[in-house]
């Protein structure tokens, strides 16, 4: 495709990729995306008077110059073009995914191979269709590893982004009940995530399995795979402490490594093992392992510990769904501490499930009798006759106000609900 190597060739000669009009420099390459409410065509002009050497554009009517390339499919273009790249690199990548924990084990994972080897991963969670592309993209003829995450919320998608990256390694941190409204069922779920491990096993790659979780083991019985966990053939490790953060054992040939993390709660034991198994296999010193998981510290509204002038605050709440909600609470049910506070948002995209899904959680709840839990989110309106011990707020919003007027000190708070529910807002007033 002749377009494809123009464009390819300006990339290699120095040309950064972008599709934000706003970011754009002189020699960069503009690729006019369009979304639910923007269309990347109509900034065309405004790109070419920024300075960019190309801006590829899929509507006619904006081929305004001759630094102009266009194309049928914008998106598709910058697709082909990130696969193109990936295959001109040649070099390993490790691809992510899962219901829970795949952007922490994308940045453990990132942390340990970066001690021996120039590592790119996705920054943040760009990692959809849009994302995953911009993430190779990044990739330069310096990088000898790469690390892509891949998200999906609709069946089919993580198989379209394998064809994107072409991963050589996978990992499924886990396969659970999330955005079922996309998905439409749990079985599709399971479809769409083994999709990586497929990809992987097409090209005679290897898998790293959480040796504990049957389904995945299940589901790569016919692969190259190495299990990682308590009984792990390629590393093994035990939990020895979960409050307030996580401390493991990990059993290398060359002894035992106490592990002190910045995690909160056992459930990022997963995640962490995961992380050490990729390292041990691609001979990170088992040191430089445990250098670079004490030092990462978590961030971006993930398992984050707060403390403020009045409380002490675990804030979880980049997402939330029926897996990491019970894990959440079943950990801070552990913690040893007075004056606890349990602050829920509700879960989204959990289409048929829902009412029983957050029927489950306030049970659970309600079992552990916490002193204090306040609860956010109409999902929640109609069952919340039922649970007298708790207090119910239709929106972020109201809690606020609440919390204006009735002042919380002297408190050890979970802070724990889907991204929509935006409940980062109330760390201001607790």
């Amino acid at each position: 495709m002749e377009e494809l190597e123009s464009i390819y060739k300006a990339f290699r000669e120095g040309g950064r990729v972008t599709t934000d009009s706003r970011e754009i420099k002189e020699g960069d390459i503009f690729i006019a995306l369009k979304g639910e409410n923007h269309n990347g065509n109509t900034f065309a002009d405004k790109a070419i008077a920024q300075g960019a050497r190309y801006v590829v554009i899929d509507e006619a009517e904006y081929n305004i110059s001759p630094r102009c390339v266009l194309v049928p499919d914008a998106l598709h273009f910058l697709q082909q073009l990130a696969n193109h790249h990936r295959r001109q690199l040649n070099i390993p990548i490790l691809g992510i995914t899962g219901t829970n924990g795949k952007t922490t084990t994308k940045e453990l994972c990132h942390a340990v191979l970066s001690k021996k080897y120039k590592t790119v991963a996705t920054k943040g969670n760009l990692n959809n269709h849009i994302g995953v592309p911009l993430t190779l993209l990044s990739m330069d003829a310096d990088t000898e590893f790469g690390i892509v995450e891949m998200g999906a919320n609709h069946p089919g998608e993580i198989k379209d982004l394998c064809e994107i990256a072409e991963p050589d390694y996978g990992i499924i941190t886990n396969i659970g009940y999330a955005h079922l409204e996309g998905f439409g069922s749990y079985e599709n779920i399971i479809e769409t995530k083994s999709a990586l491990y497929k990809s992987v096993k097409a090209k005679q790659g290897i898998l790293f399995v959480n040796g504990e979780d049957e389904l995945l083991c299940r589901l790569s019985e016919d692969a190259k795979r190495y299990t990682y966990g308590a009984d792990g053939d390629l590393v093994k490790g035990e939990i020895a402490q979960t409050t307030p953060y996580l401390v493991y054992t990990l059993k290398t040939r060359q002894g035992h490594l106490y592990i002190r993390t910045k995690l909160i709660g056992g459930y990022n034991f997963d995640n962490a093992m995961a992380a050490s198994a990729a390292g041990i296999f691609f001979e990170v010193d088992p040191l430089q392992i445990q250098a670079a998981i004490e030092a990462y510290t978590p961030s971006n509204l993930r398992s984050q510990l707060l403390k403020t002038e009045q409380n002490t605050i675990i804030l979880d709440a980049y997402n939330a769904n029926l897996s990491s909600m019970r894990a959440a609470i079943s950990n801070f049910a552990e913690m040893k501490a007075d004056n606890k506070l349990i602050i829920i948002g509700e879960m989204r995209e959990l289409g048929d499930i829902s009412h029983e899904a957050h029927r489950e959680i306030m049970d659970m709840i309600a079992n552990h009798n916490f002193p204090r839990v306040f609860v956010v989110g109409h999902n929640f309106e109609s069952i919340i006759n039922n649970y007298t011990f708790t207090t119910y707020f239709p929106d972020t919003d109201t809690l606020i106000e609440h919390l204006k007027t009735h002042e919380v000190v002297n408190s050890f708070i979970l802070v724990k609900g889907s991204r929509g529910n935006k409940l980062e807002r109330i760390i201001d007033y607790l």
